[in-house]
């Protein structure tokens, strides 16, 4: 019985982190698909979220199958509750992809802003690797590495403040560009939400290694 756990187990977390390298990479084309003006990209990632979700449900179901069939204990329980919880989480940041996707094929604006779309773009990178930088954290079970989430996602609440910025003082010059500043708002009220996702993620990393509940992202910040 033991041994078919352990299988079941480690299929769970191949699953998980298949999953969570999917969220990453589609996180990652949302935003460039974004930067390039890109509709057929952005279509794309919007038709993916559907594999997305249905990667929820069956990861969703699997937890809920192995709690039921093995009532498992201690940390085997804790890791099974830090996938159910955390898959959750990633699939939010996919929906936050599929939301940029739309940004993008909605965007009306014609006249850009090449600072904040270069602020944008490297925000969007710094993000993606957040992801998956938690994931090999969960790999791991490195309780401290996933602690340092929260210093990152302090910088990229400081840069999406930034973007927010420009993108009114880009408004208040010249109301040309009222439409893309609008979209660098939404889109950097996208990245900083998904940089709070990954400390959550991490804070469930944390559990699963200690048992301890933490709050790595307490609220200090807000995009708007």
């Amino acid at each position: 019985m033991r041994r078919l756990f352990d299988d079941e187990l480690a299929d769970l977390d191949t699953s998980f982190k298949e999953m969570g390298l999917l969220v990453a990479e589609r996180l990652h084309e949302a935003v460039q698909a974004f930067l390039d003006h890109d509709r057929e990209a952005a279509q794309r990632i919007i038709d993916d979220d559907k594999a997305i979700n249905q990667r929820e449900i069956a990861l969703e179901k699997k937890t809920f199958e192995m709690i039921a069939l093995y009532q498992p204990v201690t940390t085997d329980l804790r890791e099974i509750v830090t996938i159910l919880k955390a898959v959750s989480v990633l699939e939010r940041i996919g929906d936050n992809a599929r939301n940029i996707a739309l940004s993008t094929i909605a965007i009306k604006g014609t006249k850009r802003v090449p600072e904040i779309e270069e602020l944008i773009g490297s925000t969007g990178e710094i993000v993606a690797k957040m992801v998956s930088e938690v994931l090999t954290y969960y790999v791991n079970d490195d309780a401290r590495g996933s602690q340092s989430m929260a210093e990152i996602a302090l910088d990229v609440s400081q840069r999406t403040a930034k973007i927010r910025d420009l993108a009114v003082d880009s408004m208040k010059l010249d109301p040309e560009l009222v439409s893309s500043s609008t979209d660098y708002l939404v889109i950097g009220g996208y990245l900083k939400r998904t940089s709070d996702y990954v400390t959550d993620i991490a804070e469930w990393i944390i559990y699963k290694r200690t048992g301890k509940i933490v709050e790595l992202n307490p609220g200090q910040s807000s995009f708007i």
